[in-house]
């Protein structure tokens, strides 16, 4: 379904006055008295009803803002299953974030699915481009141990809500301007599982989970980057009393190479050379992720000149074949000069026919003072 407040058309911090008004404008419109024979305008009228039944009731307006319709519907917002307060549902309000934290999607009855979680783990550049296996760490909620998850004492076991006779919901009614509308609500007896525990274990005091650190081995697959995220089906939190298990989702942070860069699925790097290597050309060897490649930069190559080794970057995610490595040449220029190399890079220079500075010191100084 929509949301409430989109329903009935007003902003989600409207006031009870807004909401009523904006319901009463809405419902003739739609009523199946001004639109006969049209299903689609009675369906719309039912939805808005239900939004109605919902936002103008302040508890369960509260619970829909938190939860949304599993607020509304299931087990709703309510703290301690058992009543009393503190205990176990104090930690998962402090851990998860909430009195029902995982009071996601679900039908009227049974327990609700657990929440996904998340976690950042952080991996090598290597690692990034050829896959690993890393363990990640994640506080969560597991399954009690000593009730098999029912959240029942030893030797007891749940039985069916005779208030709702095992169905989680009761119906609701109402007098609206419109007569008398039906809905159905959350069991308050046994809070919308359809189940009541007479004895709560004493363990994880009824909830059937308990909070605790775990390990999980997940497997990279090569060529992810900063930003990919990983999905491990059923490795989140388990719901309560059984509920099924949520998602974890891992997001990766990849460590900076300290010659490499990425760019896409190529990888890039810098090499430095000499002025004499560039001018007369050179073979270096290259360390590269694959191991030591041959480099041959040929007499004459020109600073920012790239040269592409095929296929070896970064494994394309979800394809065959690789990125390649582009090497881009850097020509170091010396700032010292003995003086047998200046009286011969002046040789050289006077051979070319080239203008460059005298030998004489203080022909710069003369220059400096002229321009302060």
């Amino acid at each position: 379904m929509a949301d409430y407040y989109e329903l009935l058309g007003v902003s989600r911090n409207a006031s009870a006055d807004e909401i009523k008004k904006a319901y009463r404008t809405k419902a003739r419109q739609l009523h199946p008295d001004a639109n006969p024979g049209d299903a689609t305008a009675e369906e719309k009228f039912k939805q808005v009803a239900q939004a109605y039944e919902v936002l103008s009731d302040p508890d369960a307006r509260a619970r829909y803002d938190r939860f949304g319709e599993a607020g509304v519907s299931g087990a709703g917002g309510g703290g301690d299953f058992f009543g009393g307060g503190g205990g176990l549902g104090d930690i998962f309000e402090t851990f998860f974030g909430g009195g029902s934290p995982f009071g996601q999607q679900r039908g009227p009855s049974g327990p609700p699915r657990g929440q996904d979680l998340e976690v950042v783990a952080d991996l090598d550049f290597e690692q990034a481009v050829f896959g690993a296996t890393l363990p990640v760490n994640v506080r969560t909620a597991l399954s009690c141990d000593d009730c098999g998850g029912s959240g029942a004492g030893a030797g007891t076991q749940p039985v069916k809500c005779s208030e709702c006779n095992g169905q989680g919901q009761v119906q609701r009614v109402r007098q609206s301007i419109l007569g008398q509308m039906v809905t159905m609500q959350a069991c308050q007896r046994c809070r919308g599982f359809g189940r009541v525990i007479a004895t709560p274990c004493a363990t994880c005091s009824g909830e059937g989970r308990v909070v605790t650190e775990k390990t999980f081995q997940v497997d990279v697959p090569a060529g992810v980057d900063t930003g990919s995220t990983l999905r491990l089906t059923g490795r989140g939190a388990v719901g309560p009393r059984g509920g099924g298990a949520g998602d974890l989702f891992v997001h990766l942070r990849v460590r900076p190479h300290d010659r490499y860069e990425r760019d896409g699925f190529d990888l890039v790097t810098v090499v430095e050379v000499s002025i004499a290597q560039a001018t007369l050309g050179v073979s270096l060897q290259l360390p590269t992720l694959d191991g030591d490649e041959t480099l041959v930069v040929p007499a004459g190559t020109q600073p920012g000149r790239e040269f592409v080794l095929k296929r070896r970057g970064v494994p394309r995610l979800q394809s065959s074949g690789r990125g390649d490595l582009r090497v881009l040449i850097s020509v170091k220029v010396p700032t010292k000069l003995s003086d047998d190399e200046s009286r011969l890079l002046r040789q050289f220079a006077e051979a070319r026919g080239e203008d460059v500075a005298p030998a004489d010191t203080s022909f710069f100084s003369k220059i400096k003072s002229a321009f302060s």
